[in-house]
């Protein structure tokens, strides 16, 4: 890692503000509780929007929703100076430091015993978004703090962004309600249950890998299972597009990139002796690789063409592009591994893999350079890993105040423009 970020020479440790209140931290902890026991699908965010709308505005802050309706943002430095608000004394022409956390939740069962289950039948914060969104919460209301008391270097935007979870992701949604304008560099955390709550997992490059959506439907002559031979069997010809096509797209292109189809549904047929005329896949395109992520359309539908076609189908594909890797830049990664450093010290930090994950964090690294940690969730005494997107995840909570002071201690360390 290259250990010249442009950062403020602030001092380390215990000497550097920002840390989080115990107050605060018991509230934070609350707010995210709430959140979990009331899920919101990407776009319908209304609930989750209000909640921190009134919360910023007690800190005395100035949030404005988001022309899609859901999320908002909210400056800390920039719109003050008519109205004496916090960091009315900086520069409003620097350019802003943006913290972004995602607020949907996922369409699945909460399967876990606790006070906080999710209240919501078939919805749970599976991901860790209202970890997230606690986290920059918490964040913006210390620094709104350091700013009254003349202590952050350079304005900050608070980015609050509904449907990471629908492809292609709303952050392409409030890029377009111009959340960069005026923005120099951008940071997201996202929880990982594979580290231990305390640290964070920093890479520098892809972090992330590109993901798709991927629908296919066969059409053939059915007919009776007495008489194969005189029908498209589509049972057979589903299998082998669900079997085959992942095997050909692995000779096709450089298993470096990654390129990987899987598969998470099937269906075809109503009876044990009807060979049915029409089958249906859906799964989802993965790629290490932004070229290979690139070429992945033409090179998937040919494959599908070409299985389809060996079993006498005709396919119909509808391939929904979604976002590319997260590419986290250099200095970026730096600065959050400084901030880290001086909160919890060099061991607090770990380096983390490439994961085939999507995320759509990676829209807005195509405009600005920015970063995403991995935010350690995992109870360290805790012998279960549970995962994301699974109806028993759950988090440490202390993780919240670590992302809190994290990203506390980056506006502290980024107050000097950037290159």
């Amino acid at each position: 890692m290259s250990r010249d970020t442009g950062a403020a020479r602030t001092p380390a440790g215990d000497q550097l503000p920002g840390t989080l209140p115990e107050a605060l931290r018991a509230e934070l902890s609350l707010f995210r509780r709430d959140l979990h026991m009331h899920p919101e699908l990407g776009n319908q965010e209304f609930r989750t929007t209000a909640a921190l709308k009134e919360r910023l505005e007690q800190a005395g802050l100035h949030p404005r929703v988001l022309s899609t309706g859901t999320g908002l943002m909210c400056d800390i430095g920039t719109d003050d100076a008519a109205t004496g608000g916090p960091g009315a004394a900086l520069d409003p022409t620097r350019p802003l430091l943006a913290l972004r956390a995602d607020i949907d939740g996922l369409p699945i069962p909460d399967t876990k015993t606790v006070p906080y289950r999710s209240q919501v039948p078939g919805r749970a914060h599976a991901c860790g978004h209202d970890v997230h969104t606690a986290v920059v919460l918490g964040a913006g209301l210390v620094l709104a703090e350091l700013a009254r008391a003349g202590a952050l270097p350079g304005p900050v935007r608070l980015l609050f962004q509904p449907a990471e979870e629908v492809l292609p992701g709303g952050a392409a949604d409030a890029i377009e309600s111009g959340v960069l304008e005026g923005v120099g560099r951008i940071l997201a955390v996202h929880c990982d249950p594979r580290v231990d709550a305390g640290r964070i997992g920093l890479r520098t490059g892809a972090i992330t890998s590109a993901c798709d959506r991927l629908e296919v439907g066969l059409d053939g002559a059915g007919g009776h299972t007495a008489r194969p031979h005189l029908t498209t069997d589509m049972v057979t010809a589903a299998s082998r597009v669900a079997l085959d096509v992942p095997a050909l797209l692995s000779r096709r292109v450089d298993a470096r990139a990654g390129l990987a189809v899987t598969w998470g549904r099937l269906e075809t047929g109503h009876a044990c002796n009807v060979i049915p005329q029409h089958a249906e896949l859906s799964g989802t395109v993965r790629c290490l690789d932004i070229a290979a992520w690139r070429q992945a359309p033409d090179l998937v539908h040919a494959a599908i063409d070409e299985i389809a076609a060996l079993h006498g189908a005709k396919s119909q594909i509808n391939y929904v592009r979604g976002v590319p890797p997260v590419v986290n830049e250099a200095g970026s990664v730096q600065l959050l591994h400084s901030a880290m450093a001086a909160r919890r010290g060099e061991g607090a930090v770990e380096s983390t893999e490439q994961s085939l994950g999507g995320e759509d964090f990676s829209w807005y690294l195509e405009h600005v350079p920015g970063a995403m940690a991995r935010l350690g969730v995992h109870p360290p005494a805790d012998p279960v890993r549970r995962d994301l997107h699974r109806g028993d995840f759950d988090v440490d909570e202390q993780a919240i105040k670590v992302g809190v002071e994290l990203f506390t201690a980056a506006a502290l360390l980024s107050g000097d423009p950037l290159p």
